[in-house]
């Protein structure tokens, strides 16, 4: 087996693959597909997630590519809470919804931890009131640790959150700071202690491999002190450069598509970062839940929120600049505050661009998703799709195979070690010909 990464310096541009079609394939003119959509009754059988964008932060790490906005008032935060409440509620009346419960909900940002505690039992209050999600296998609900405190986490226990997951990132002060992360690690043990004191028996740690100033002797320290903290789960990002982050405008300022190696780690070094983490969680009892995450014990630590979006399930994306996808469709809302805002105000739902999506294109979709479990699962695909996806994709895997990527079974697909760690930048193998070379978002 080769790598052709060997020397492949982290570049501009996304990296890893979170859908399918592309992005860049989503566009205005099918925003009529994406209502009409919302106007039909759902497939049978199919989950309902809701996902809720809280944009707001105490800073914008240089990192980040989401929509967040570090300069909202207090004002500016009730004004946005109406706006997310109000398109719930269009959302709850949509002939798409019906009857049909919530199977999980997911509050993403930015920071949804930012909210004070009032602000939180108001929002899921109105929330409930529309549409119900007692009955949820899941509530999920992302956290910075520097805005949790004792009584906003008993709050957010008493709502319903199931699970907590905390972006530390790291554990270095000087990393944190300089890859402009708001919190520092004495906050990270405070809020981690308070998580269990109230209960909360489903914590994620967030780890990020390859911030700058990242060095081997660093990494080991924060798995160390990972371990030691023994959550439930620990999720390990690679460090990527979206065109949109600091680093990337300013890598852009100097005509430089790739980051210099003293500036953040090249791919095999931060590859290399993620197989030692997963090799001292597995030491300590933990095993492989997908590419990027380990849990202490899959029967008890699940990730509702994406099994079943990586099996099809449809789901609202709420909030400024938030996908979804809905019937077929894929959906994104509108990418800034004025219009977003200025859209529920007259009653109509804030949708920016949309893709509806063919059979094929579900197929695909959900095949290279789930292959980032590690396993393809040959009946799953023929109950649901009716095709052998070893015969359908037969040449995309036997290529993958002879470079010692993955191994075909009777049963389905099984990726090696290797294969695992770099799944997404093979991904593009089963994508159809006019999206192969399509920047992806």
């Amino acid at each position: 087996m080769t790598d052709a990464a060997t020397q492949e310096k982290t570049g501009l541009g996304n990296y890893f693959i979170a859908n399918y079609p592309p992005f860049s394939a989503w566009k205005p003119t099918h925003v009529p597909d994406a209502l009409a959509a919302l106007d039909r009754p759902p497939r049978p059988g199919t989950p309902l997630g809701l996902y809720l964008h809280i944009p707001f932060c105490r800073k914008r790490c240089k990192f980040c590519y989401f929509r967040v906005y570090t300069d909202k008032n207090a004002r500016d935060v009730e004004t946005y809470l109406n706006a997310i409440t109000r398109e719930v509620e269009l959302l709850s009346n949509t002939v798409s919804v019906g009857d049909r419960r919530l199977d999980f909900v997911y509050f993403g940002g930015g920071t949804p931890s930012y909210l004070s505690a009032d602000q939180l039992r108001g929002l899921m209050a109105r929330l409930k009131d529309l549409m119900p999600w007692d009955e949820a296998r899941e509530v999920a609900f992302e956290c910075e640790p520097g805005t949790l405190q004792l009584h906003k986490l008993q709050a957010l226990k008493d709502l319903g959150v199931t699970r907590l997951s905390l972006g530390i990132e790291n554990f270095s002060d000087e990393i944190l700071s300089s890859n402009g992360r708001a919190h520092l690690s004495g906050e990270i043990y405070r809020a981690y202690g308070w998580a269990r004191e109230v209960g909360f028996d489903q914590i994620n740690i967030d780890l990020i491999a390859g911030m700058v100033g990242e060095t081997w002797e660093n990494w080991r320290d924060c798995v160390r002190k990972t371990i030691e903290l023994s959550p439930e789960s620990v999720t390990v990002y690679q460090m990527e450069l979206p065109y949109n982050t600091r680093y990337s405008k300013e890598l852009t300022v100097l005509g430089q598509e790739e980051a210099p190696p003293q500036m953040i780690a090249d791919w095999p070094t931060k590859r290399a970062w993620v197989e030692y983490a997963f090799a001292e969680l597995k030491k300590s009892g933990y095993e492989v839940s997908s590419a990027y995450t380990m849990v202490k014990d899959r029967r008890k630590t699940q990730f509702v929120y994406r099994d079943a979006l990586w099996r099809g399930a449809d789901m609202f994306g709420t909030g400024v600049a938030s996908f979804g996808h809905m019937n077929g469709v894929h959906i994104q809302n509108v990418d800034t505050w004025e219009q977003y805002v200025e859209m529920l105000d007259r009653g109509e739902l804030p949708i920016g661009r949309a893709l509806p999506v063919t059979d094929r294109q579900r197929l695909i979709r959900e095949m290279v998703l789930q292959l980032k479990t590690g396993h393809i699962d040959s009946d799953y695909f023929h109950g649901k799709f009716g095709v052998d996806v070893a015969d359908e994709f037969r040449d995309g895997y036997r290529k993958l195979e002879s470079e010692g990527w993955l191994k075909l079974n009777p049963g389905g697909v099984e990726l090696t070690p290797a294969g695992l760690m770099q799944i997404d930048r093979h991904l593009p193998t089963f994508f159809e010909p006019q999206h192969q070379t399509k920047r992806y978002a």
